[in-house]
C-alpha cells in the first residue's frame, strides 16, 4: 500500500515550497465484562490521510478518506487554497521553517500480537478476572477490561522523506466499587495508568491478572475507613499518583503552543513565560524530567514525530532549573526556544499540534523504606480519583483513592477522600526525596484531551514514588 500511495503522492504534489502526506490505519478493539456479563465488543478500523502544504508563507492543511488518485488531489488543492489565504496573515513566514524530510522505520514491541490470541480466551481471561474482583458482597459493581490498538502511519514529503510507522499498544483495566448504606468507594488498576506499547505480554509485565482480588478487597477496606485528615504534613505519593502530577502540572504548562497562546480559547495558558527557561527554578535540586519517546516498552514511544522530527531523549528540567520546552519544529521556530519531537496528531484528520509524549521523573536513591522512615507525620496516597488545576496549570487541587496514615516512619491507618492542593511553582520545590529504580513505574494515560477541534492523545509517564513536605492536606469531610 504505501508504494501505491507514494505513486499516487508523486502525482498530485503541488508547485508549493513544501508539502507532506501522512496517511494513518488504525485498528481497535475493546473488550469488557463487567459483573460477569460480557459487554458488546467494540471493534474499529480507520484509515485516511492529512495533507500538508507550505506556500508563499501559508500553511494549510487538509485530510481525506478518500485514498484514490482523486481523493488525494482533491485534499492537496484544499490544502493549496488554505495555504494561500494564511499566507501573510499566519503568526510566522512558513517558509522560514526547514521542515524535515526523514527517512526511516520504527517497529514498536510486541512479543505476544493480540491476534494471536483468540476472541474467545481473552474474553475467558477477562471473565474470570471479573470473578476474582467480587471479593465480598459489599462489592457491588466490578469490571474487567482489555483495549488494543494497532497503529499504521506513512509520512511522505515532497523532498523525499518516508517513514514507516508501526506500534501496538495495550490499556487493561480493573474496577472494583463497594458500597455500605450511603457509602461508596472506588478502587481502580491505576486508574487506567498501566498503559504501555506491546501485545498480549504487557498483562504479565504490569501484574494485571495478580491484582483483582487485591482492588475487591480495598474497595471494601475504604468503607470502614475514616475520612483523611486535614492540615499540612508530608506527603509520599505512588508512581500512580505521580503520573498525574507530572501530566498537569509539568507537562501542560510546557507545551509551547500553549505558552505562545493557541489554546487560551480552550484548554488555557501556563505560568510559565519564555524568559524562565535556562534559569528558572521549577523544583528543587532532586527534579530531573526527561522527555523520552525512544524508551520501546513506553505508551508514546515514537521513531518519529508527526512533522518528521527524530525521536530522541532530552532534558526538560535538570537539577530542578528549566531546560527547555515541550514543543515541535514549527514552535521552536516561533518562540525561538528549544523543544523536542512532540509534534502529534490524534489521527489523520487532525493537525499535529504540541503534546506530551513520554515525560518521565528520573530515579533518585530513596528505597520505598527509607521514605518512610523520613516522614513523622504524613499520608500515603495512590491512584488518582480527581483533578482540577486553574487554565494556568499553576494552582491545583488532586483526590486520589486510597489513603494510609504515616506515623513515625509506619504506614498505619487507611484513610479514605485523601486529597491535597498546591502552586505548581513552589509544589515541586518542596520535592524532599525522589525513589529508587526499585519504586520506579512505567505507566501512561491513553485519554489527554487538548486543541480545536479536540483530540485525544495518548501520553506515557513513568516515575517513582517521592516526598513532598508541608503540603496542604484535607479529607472529604
Amino acid at each position: 500500500m504505501l508504494e501505491r500511495i507514494e505513486s499516487q503522492f508523486r502525482e498530485v504534489l503541488p508547485s508549493a515550497d513544501f508539502c507532506s502526506l501522512r496517511l494513518v490505519n488504525e485498528r481497535s478493539e475493546y473488550i469488557s465484562v463487567r459483573q460477569n456479563v460480557l459487554q458488546p465488543v467494540r471493534y474499529s478500523e480507520d484509515t485516511g490521510a492529512m495533507i500538508t502544504v507550505v506556500l508563499d508563507g501559508g500553511m494549510g492543511y487538509a485530510a481525506t478518506s478518500d485514498m484514490t488518485t482523486a481523493g488525494l488531489k482533491d485534499a492537496v488543492e484544499r490544502a493549496v487554497f488554505w495555504a494561500r489565504h494564511g499566507a501573510g496573515r499566519s503568526v510566522i513566514d512558513f517558509r522560514r521553517i526547514e521542515m524535515p524530510e526523514p527517512r526511516g522505520e520504527y517497529l514498536g514491541v510486541e512479543e505476544e500480537a493480540w491476534e494471536s490470541v483468540p476472541l474467545a480466551d481473552r474474553v475467558g481471561l477477562l471473565q474470570e478476572l471479573s470473578r476474582r474482583l467480587k471479593t465480598s458482597e459489599r462489592v457491588v459493581d466490578w469490571e474487567a477490561s482489555l483495549w488494543h490498538t494497532l497503529t499504521e502511519t506513512h509520512y511522505l514529503t515532497s523532498g523525499g522523506g518516508r517513514v514507516y510507522q508501526k506500534i501496538s499498544r495495550m490499556a487493561p483495566e480493573l474496577e472494583a466499587s463497594a458500597n455500605a448504606g450511603a457509602e461508596t468507594q472506588h478502587r481502580s488498576f491505576g486508574g487506567r495508568g498501566f498503559c504501555r506499547q506491546g501485545g498480549m505480554e504487557v498483562l504479565e509485565q504490569i501484574g494485571f491478572t495478580q491484582a483483582p482480588e487485591r482492588i475487591g478487597d480495598e474497595a471494601a477496606q475504604l468503607l470502614d475507613a475514616p475520612n483523611c485528615p486535614p492540615g499540612r504534613m508530608s506527603v509520599l505519593l505512588a508512581p500512580d499518583q505521580m503520573i498525574l502530577q507530572i501530566h498537569e502540572s509539568i507537562g501542560h504548562p510546557l507545551e509551547l503552543d500553549r505558552i505562545l497562546g493557541d489554546e487560551r480559547n480552550y484548554a488555557g495558558t501556563s505560568f510559565v513565560t519564555p524568559e524562565m527557561f535556562g534559569s528558572y527554578r521549577y523544583g528543587s535540586h532532586l527534579l530531573n524530567i526527561s522527555y523520552d519517546p525512544t524508551r520501546p516498552e513506553q505508551f508514546a514511544s515514537f521513531g518519529y514525530d508527526d512533522d518528521g522530527l527524530p525521536a530522541r531523549k532530552e532534558m526538560i528540567i535538570e537539577g530542578g532549573i528549566l531546560k527547555r520546552g515541550l514543543g515541535g519544529v514549527v514552535s521552536q521556530a516561533r518562540s525561538g526556544l528549544p523543544g523536542v519531537a512532540n509534534s502529534r496528531a490524534d489521527g489523520w484528520a487532525r493537525p499535529p499540534i504540541d503534546r506530551m509524549a513520554n515525560l518521565n521523573l528520573e530515579p533518585g536513591t530513596s528505597s520505598f523504606d527509607e521514605m518512610l522512615a523520613a516522614i513523622e507525620h504524613g499520608v500515603y496516597m495512590k491512584t488518582n480519583r480527581s483533578w482540577s488545576i486553574d487554565d494556568s496549570r499553576n494552582k491545583f487541587q488532586f483526590g486520589c483513592e486510597w489513603g494510609q496514615m504515616i506515623e513515625n516512619g509506619k504506614l498505619t491507618t487507611i484513610v479514605k477522600n485523601p486529597n491535597y492542593r498546591g502552586i505548581s511553582a513552589t509544589f515541586w520545590r518542596n520535592l524532599a526525596m525522589v525513589g529508587d529504580d526499585s519504586t520506579f513505574t512505567v505507566m501512561g494515560t491513553p485519554n489527554c484531551g487538548k486543541g480545536e477541534p479536540n483530540q485525544t492523545m495518548r501520553v506515557g509517564h513513568a516515575s517513582p514514588a517521592c516526598v513532598f513536605t508541608e503540603v496542604d492536606v484535607f479529607g472529604g469531610e
